[in-house]
This record gives structure tokens, C-alpha cells and sequence, in this order.
């Protein structure tokens, strides 16, 4: 390493200790926590959305679940449920994949080295550095959002954070940076202070510490770093949900196929290439098929438009009320409002419950 780079690594090393020793003001429930099943809860939350919002599911899950015997011994169907609202159930599987595991290969307690905690379901380098350190202390730098954003303004790194010769390079320089005498404190502060002065948007350089060496900040190109390579194409898709009311009751099904949601459930699902009318609907072959000998009332559908990370859906919801059962729903459930709440819904079905099902058609 050059002289100058030492001093650069020295100079961010002390300073942002420094900071968190006086002036990191950020509350969070799980700060300082040594317990290695709340620090994976809630950095699992926290990959789904941000600390304000995670607080509230944190705290449901700890109250519901407070050890993780007891996540690995709940039913899959509660932990949805309790989930929902997070999206990207595939996590909230790896999650109960993973306490099981613990529980199963590790008496119940969380393994203490690194490579132990790469073995468990659903957890990356991320999230076994986080336990590694925060719980015992271990030399394992943390790498988030937050991390790459800091360290690349800082330094000046314009390589790609999402590439593979970015990933591996930042995982290099952030071990160098690290604080072996006390990992967790590192961790945290450097994490901290990505989130409240390095920010992704209107960064607080006029007060920051670091504002002296760096790099970013002296040639002016704050706003363009970190650099992230060509963003994966965002996928339109037309779904077209029939809640379909026999006597007072719904018709849902769990979703099993490998796409979104699975494991979840949702009402009578129509998917086709654009959007379709209630006409248009009425014509297709399935329709008719479906409702072939039943008298149906079709009500005005309701639109949503739902963002995913890569796919945006494009929804209508169409009340229909039939006078007689349909034949050919087999695979599905028929129940009430209050039965349907039970069950654990996508967070887009979830929100049409609660804006217009319990206010415009609701069940006896």
C-alpha cells in the first residue's frame, strides 16, 4: 500500500470512529444487539425495506416469535402472514428454511464462525458478516448500500458497484478499512453514517468529517458515484383478478408456481398481454367456460398499478357475484371476508382488500 493511501485508509478509519463516538444519534431496536437470531431478523427485515418501516415488523416478529425455536416451529401459513406487506416472500421462505435448519443441525443456536453462517438458507456475505461481528465480534467487514456509496465517494471509485470486479474489489478494500479491535462498532458506524450523511440523495458533504480527503466530494462528483451497471429491463405484465362472490363467500387459491408470490393466495387470475376489458374478458374461452351455466353480475372493476423490482403490474379488479357455484374450481377455497383476512395475501391484493373489498362489497 502507498504512503498515501495508508494515510487516506487512517484518516476514514479514525475519523468516522469519531463520529459515532459523538455525534451518531441514530435509534434503532437492535442496535447493539449481541443476540445472533435478532441481528439476522432484522437485517432479513431490513433487505426488504428501510429502518423506519422494519422497526414496526421487527418488533412483531420478536414479540410473536421471540427465539428462533419458535419461528422454526411456527406454521408456514403465520409467518406469511405476519410477513405481509414485506414482498419477496422467497426471503420470508429462506428465513423459516434457515431457522429450521438452526434448529435441526445446531441444537438451536446460531453457528459463531462465518463460514458456518454461509451454510444457512438464504443468508450471503452480507448477512453472515453482520452476525459474524455485531454477535461475536469477528474481523468481517459489513457491505451494504450504504457501504458501497460511502467508500466510493470517498475513494473515488468509479468501478461499477454491481459488477464482479467491483464486488470483489470493494470486498477487498473494505476488509482494509476495517477496525479488527472492534469489528462491530466499525460496522455499525460505517452503516450509520451512510444512511444519515452519505446519503444517496442530497448528502450532508457540508458537514461531513470526511468532507476533506474526499475524493468525490473535492472533483465535484458526488452525485455520480456510486456508478451501478445497465439496469435489468423492467417487465410489463396485465393481470385481470375476478373476485368472485357466491354466497357472501370468495374464491381464492395459493399460488405454487416458481414465479412471484409464490406459496400466497389470490382470487381468480386472467393474465394476458395488454390490458382487457370486462367485454373483451367475457369473451375469452376460459371465461366461458368457467361461467358456463351460471348467471354472473360483473360490478365496475377497480385499477392498480403495482411496481416490482423488475416488473410492473398492471391490474384490474372485477367484483362478480354468481347465483350458482362454477364447476371447474377445484384447486380453490370458498371464503368468507373474515376467513379471507386469515390467509396471507400479496401486498397488491392485500391493499384491494382493505381499500375497496371491506368498504364495497363486504362479506355476512
Amino acid at each position: 500500500m502507498k504512503k498515501g493511501e495508508y494515510c487516506a485508509d487512517a484518516f476514514f478509519r479514525a475519523s468516522l470512529m469519531h463520529w459515532n463516538e459523538h455525534d451518531n444519534k441514530r435509534r434503532m431496536p437492535w442496535k447493539g444487539e449481541k443476540d445472533p437470531y435478532k441481528i439476522w431478523l432484522s437485517e432479513i427485515i431490513l433487505q426488504q425495506t428501510r429502518v423506519e418501516q422494519g422497526m414496526a415488523y421487527y418488533e412483531k416478529f420478536i414479540r410473536q416469535y421471540p427465539t428462533v425455536a419458535r419461528l422454526a416451529a411456527a406454521a408456514d401459513e403465520q409467518v406469511f402472514r405476519l410477513w405481509q406487506g414485506l414482498g419477496y416472500y422467497n426471503r420470508c421462505k429462506n428465513m423459516l428454511a434457515a431457522a429450521r435448519q438452526v434448529v435441526a443441525e445446531y441444537q438451536g443456536a446460531f453457528p459463531d464462525t462465518y463460514e458456518a453462517l454461509l451454510n444457512l438458507k438464504g443468508i450471503g456475505a452480507y448477512t453472515a458478516a453482520a452476525i459474524a461481528s455485531f454477535a461475536y465480534n469477528q474481523p468481517h467487514a459489513v457491505l451494504d448500500g450504504n457501504v458501497y456509496r460511502l467508500l466510493s465517494r470517498f475513494f473515488g471509485i468509479s468501478t461499477p458497484i454491481d459488477s464482479t470486479e467491483g464486488k470483489k474489489y470493494f470486498h477487498r478494500l473494505s476488509q482494509e478499512l476495517l477496525d479488527r479491535q472492534q469489528p462491530a462498532r466499525y460496522n455499525q458506524a460505517i452503516m450509520d453514517f451512510g444512511a444519515i450523511v452519505c446519503k444517496p440523495q442530497q448528502p450532508v458533504c457540508t458537514a461531513c468529517p470526511l468532507a476533506a480527503k474526499c475524493s468525490a466530494f473535492l472533483s465535484q462528483r458526488v452525485s455520480g458515484l456510486p456508478v451501478k451497471g445497465k439496469k435489468k429491463e423492467v417487465r410489463s405484465r396485465y393481470f385481470h383478478y375476478w373476485l368472485l362472490k357466491y354466497r357472501d363467500r370468495f374464491y381464492i387459491r395459493q399460488r405454487t408456481d416458481k414465479d412471484i408470490w409464490q406459496q400466497l393466495h389470490e382470487f381468480y387470475l386472467v393474465e394476458a398481454g395488454k390490458e382487457l376489458s370486462a367485454k373483451a374478458l367475457q369473451e375469452q374461452p376460459v371465461v366461458r367456460s368457467l361461467l358456463r351455466g351460471t348467471a354472473a353480475t360483473w360490478h365496475s372493476p377497480v385499477a392498480y398499478r403495482h411496481q416490482l423490482t423488475h416488473q410492473t403490474l398492471h391490474t384490474l379488479f372485477f367484483p362478480i357475484t354468481l347465483l350458482h357455484a362454477p364447476k371447474s374450481l377445484e384447486d380453490y377455497k370458498l371464503l368468507s371476508l373474515q376467513q379471507l383476512q386469515d390467509h396471507a395475501l400479496p401486498r397488491l391484493l392485500e391493499k384491494y382488500v382493505q381499500e375497496h373489498l371491506l368498504k364495497t362489497i363486504p362479506a355476512k
